[in-house]
């Protein structure tokens, strides 16, 4: 590890605020409790969780049509989506549902097209069981899953006319990128990948609707493959390692890679045989990663904001069913990604409608209020919240901690001044208190102008 690395709440806020869903105070005060970086990733953020139980049973129910005759997909996939919700707020300070997200972001499948959830359940879980571990073994495991074989026509394809898609995107999309392949590898590695059948809650292989040729040739190599002993031959190609690599960069570093930098990640993921956490022990160890002008440089996604703001209020009971329409609104509805490049993300997350949606959205944590006037559930307590500082009745001092517990990016004096005034209310700093009549709407306002600011999107 870097020795250089210096160990304060600079540091371990960027840290936390990249790996996880956001974090209250008293998270941010477990992981300095750690007291160096070592053991913050092994004991917390990098260790290894058993997976969650599943949301209901209907996980085991074998996928038929009348499932989707009796309306019953719809909920249950609302179900499921509240259910990774409540697993990332409750996600402590694990990266475990980061990860999970990343990898359903890259092998991106849309829910629309695999219909029954028993599968994208499957597929979610599949993720959790990896999301630290060997990348390569997860390429085969979901070249097989039923999810991927029903969303990119695996399914029904044979070694006589194979099917192109999964070969396309496994090549461009989830291991080696444009540029690192031919037409005719895809052409070839497509009859490799034929067989496969979902049946019930599984996928099969069936020989008589495999490949007859003696060998096909793929990235140079000519071989009687299979699915494991063609993703392991493409895997060998030097473009695997970094394209990975690029893309976690992308996603946890900053949206543009700095090649330099993704080479020596590309060496740590090949030295450890493409297992994940040791690749990510190095990035979150790294000087690169502490950058200044790496921090507060990426703008939070929908589930970044969504989560990470009911974090920061520490909500007892957040109302997962206006997180649920919000993310549909927002433009990041979960299992259901634009299409099998899944979000491009950072820029276009904002727009002239998204970015009010935004403060909807913020909002409505406070005022228990959607936008459209609808109710929310479990909003805020203002004073019972405002207390948990030492600060709260300290109005300059209180503006301080919040603005450092809720925002990455330094915000100006005026800035500061500007929310100090909010929250006064017209009252004068010596009057403050939280005692007064009107302090939890003067903290609600205050909460509201802060999480408005253009510099709260940022991460």
């Amino acid at each position: 590890m870097d020795t250089m690395l210096t160990w304060n709440t600079t540091h371990v806020s960027h840290l936390l605020s990249r790996v996880l869903f956001g974090y209250s105070k008293s998270d941010l005060e477990r992981a300095m409790g750690y007291g160096n970086f070592q053991d913050l990733l092994d004991l917390a953020i990098l260790k290894d969780i058993p997976n969650p139980s599943p949301p209901d049973t209907w996980v085991d129910l074998t996928p038929e049509q009348a499932q989707l005759d009796r309306n019953l997909a719809g909920p249950w996939f609302v179900q499921l989506t509240k259910w990774w919700y409540g697993r990332m707020f409750n996600e402590s300070l694990s990266m475990q549902e980061k990860m999970v997200l990343f990898l359903h972001n890259h092998f991106s499948n849309e829910r629309q097209k695999v219909n029954y959830p028993q599968y994208v359940y499957k597929q979610n879980q599949l993720f959790r069981t990896y999301a630290f571990g060997d990348f390569k073994q997860l390429v085969k495991d979901i070249s097989i899953d039923p999810s991927m074989l029903i969303y990119l026509d695996g399914n029904n394809s044979r070694g006589t006319s194979p099917n192109e898609n999964y070969a396309r995107e496994v090549m461009e999309l989830f291991t080696l990128g444009i540029g690192n392949y031919t037409e005719n590898d895809i052409k070839q590695a497509a009859r490799v990948f034929s067989g496969w059948q979902v049946k019930g809650l599984v996928a099969v292989f069936d020989a008589t609707r495999w490949y007859r040729e003696a060998t096909v040739t793929v990235l140079g190599k000519s071989a009687k493959f299979d699915n494991n002993s063609l993703i392991d031959h493409i895997f060998t190609q030097t473009a695997a390692a970094e394209f990975i690599c690029r893309k976690i960069y992308k996603e946890f570093v900053y949206y543009k890679a700095d090649e330099v930098f993704v080479k020596k990640m590309a060496v740590v993921l090949r030295q450890n045989n493409f297992v994940l956490k040791p690749l990510l022990k190095f990035l979150f160890t790294s000087e690169e990663f502490y950058k200044p002008e790496i921090m507060a440089a990426k703008i939070k996604s929908p589930t970044e904001l969504i989560v990470g703001s009911a974090k920061q209020l520490e909500l007892k009971n957040p109302d997962l069913q206006n997180w649920y329409d919000m993310a549909i609104i927002l433009q990041m509805q979960l299992f259901q990604p634009p299409n099998v490049a899944g979000w491009e993300g950072q820029r276009d997350w904002i727009s002239s409608t998204t970015y009010s949606y935004r403060s909807g959205f913020t909002d409505s944590l406070l005022s228990g209020k959607r936008y459209n006037g609808a109710t929310v559930t479990g909003k805020l307590d203002p004073i019972a919240f405002a207390r948990l500082s030492s600060n709260a009745e300290k109005p300059k001092e209180f503006v301080e901690e919040m603005v450092k517990l809720f925002i990455r990016f330094p915000l100006t004096e005026s800035r500061k001044a500007f929310l100090l005034e909010v929250l006064l209310d017209g009252t004068i700093a010596a009057n403050w208190s939280t005692y007064t009549p009107n302090a939890d709407a003067r903290i609600n306002k205050f909460l509201k102008a802060m999480m408005r600011l253009p510099e709260y999107q940022l991460a």
